[in-house]
């Protein structure tokens, strides 16, 4: 067997089944590499070690009395929970010094659906402040790195996500996307990273995103891994005013991944969205290669123009301020804030409840115009960054935050307008730079297919690896 870190999450899961190792022995590995790696990468905010041996043993005795009820493919599976998400008893600082000390009472639906599905959570992942940046340099841990170059960023909002599981520090983990988040670290960190369809994970029980634009979904190393743990978060909580329509209960997503697609018809474009910005060479030309691995898989790629107007823009900026200005700060502890936190916050607040009304259905409209022009088109392919990984510190300008929010949008130009749509979409990792550094190109997919996304990007996959490394992923941390 290889080295458990070096293992994928179903692999792991395999091993178990086989008896070469237990979810005891899997965690303590994993734990002692967080000890030893997470503050080299800027990982995990707060480590559950005590937890996580208690969950090990209840998920080694589960899996030893061979009870199918009491087991799913990935139980006893080190994961790692996103410290925007609440988990009972344990700190959850939102990425912000203001809120460094807040514990919940309770936990959110996809960390209740993870638990409950037997994986074992080894912590919080390091995300910014709200999760609002696309770069991740909290105040309450040290910046997240792609473990490819310690000097580059490993993207935003999770960030911490994406380096712990590409450093292989957790085999996969839980993220969230309101613009890009999974998809930009995914990018960066040379992994799969998948944000659901609207509606297909459960925002019980605060509900707290009232736009439609932020989801939670997987960041993991193989596309089968990532829908494994997408059967696991997925299917509303039983509160749930919105929910996207399931597989049949016989159907898993995991299964899905070895579908043939059959011939798909794919559009393309590379004209960024939302910034009037240059896209490197290089990830034109990631760009262009998948394109004809697509077509070597007999596909039709097609080139077309950008489904989108630039009234997109100004709507989503609006939308972003208010949803940044809305979670709830004491105001004795604003001043701890970050200057982008709170520069959004004073530009929501002076946001008035038409101006949002207003913002909020020319979304809906841009979104259904898009979704009407794509109908024709089984998937949409485009970069998913406009460069190639940013330096820490590279995007971020404290002291002018507005110049800060246009530099990420020059860096993100494609992904949010699937977050505007509500399109399920993935950054497959195919590419790498001259200088060894990963390069994502991202599938959006219909409106609740999912399935089809995952099926295409199982092909590309297989068709992608090399000596059985998915994607020909090099090793990074020993």
């Amino acid at each position: 067997m290889s080295e458990i870190h070096e293992l994928t999450a179903l692999e792991i899961a395999a091993a178990y089944a086989a008896g070469e190792t237990d979810p005891v022995e899997v965690v303590e590995h994993f734990l002692a590499r967080i000890d030893e790696h997470s503050d080299t990468f800027g990982a995990f905010v707060t480590v559950t070690a005590d937890q996580a041996r208690s969950r090990a043993r209840e998920a080694a005795a589960a899996l030893a009395e061979n009870d199918d009820d009491r087991r799913t493919p990935l139980t006893g599976v080190p994961t790692a929970f996103k410290d925007l998400n609440l988990t009972a008893g344990v700190r959850t600082t939102f990425g912000s010094a203001a809120m460094e000390d807040f514990v919940p009472k309770v936990s959110d639906q996809v960390v209740a659906n993870i638990e409950s599905a037997g994986l074992i959570g080894l912590g919080k992942t390091n995300t910014p402040e709200f999760g609002s940046p696309c770069y991740t340099e909290p105040d309450v841990a040290p910046p997240a790195r792609t473990p490819y170059d310690l000097e580059r960023s490993a993207g935003g909002s999770s960030g911490g996500a994406a380096a712990a599981v590409s450093a292989g520090l957790v085999p996969l983990a839980q993220g969230s996307d309101g613009g890009g988040s999974i998809r930009i670290p995914a990018s960066v960190c040379g992994l799969f990273g998948l944000k659901p369809s609207r509606g297909r994970i459960s925002g019980a029980p605060r509900y707290g995103d009232i736009t439609g634009l932020s989801t939670a979904g997987p960041i993991a190393q193989t596309v089968r891994d990532a829908a494994a743990m997408l059967d696991v978060m997925a299917g509303p909580a039983a509160s749930d005013p919105l929910w996207a329509e399931r597989l049949a209960p016989s159907d898993t997503y995991l299964a899905r991944c070895d579908h043939d697609p059959g011939a798909l018809r794919i559009a393309r474009f590379a004209t960024p969205v939302i910034a009037e910005t240059e896209v490197d060479p290089q990830v034109l030309f990631a760009y262009d290669q998948l394109s004809e691995t697509l077509e070597g898989l007999g596909h039709t790629v097609e080139d077309i123009d950008a489904p989108f107007s630039g009234a997109v823009v100004s709507v989503f900026e609006t939308i972003w301020a208010v949803s940044a200005s809305m979670f709830p700060v004491p105001e004795e502890r604003q001043a701890r804030l970050r200057p982008l936190s709170r520069w959004l916050r004073e530009r929501g607040a002076k946001t008035s409840g038409m101006e949002l009304a207003n913002a909020l259905l020319r979304m809906n409209q841009i979104a259904a115009k898009a979704i009407g022009a794509l109908a024709p088109y089984d998937a949409v392919l485009t970069p998913t960054l406009a460069q190639l990984p940013a330096l820490v510190g590279g995007l971020r300008d404290d002291n002018d935050p507005a110049a800060d929010f246009e530099a990420q949008k020059a860096y993100t130009p494609f992904t949010s307008m699937w977050n505007v749509t509500g399109m399920p979409a993935v950054s497959v990792p195919t590419a790498w730079s001259t200088e060894g550094l990963p390069i994502g190109t991202m599938l959006a997919g219909r409106p609740g297919a999912e399935h089809v996304l995952l099926a295409l990007s199982a092909q590309i996959e297989a068709a992608t690896s090399v000596d059985g490394r998915p994607w020909n992923r090099p090793p990074v941390a020993p």
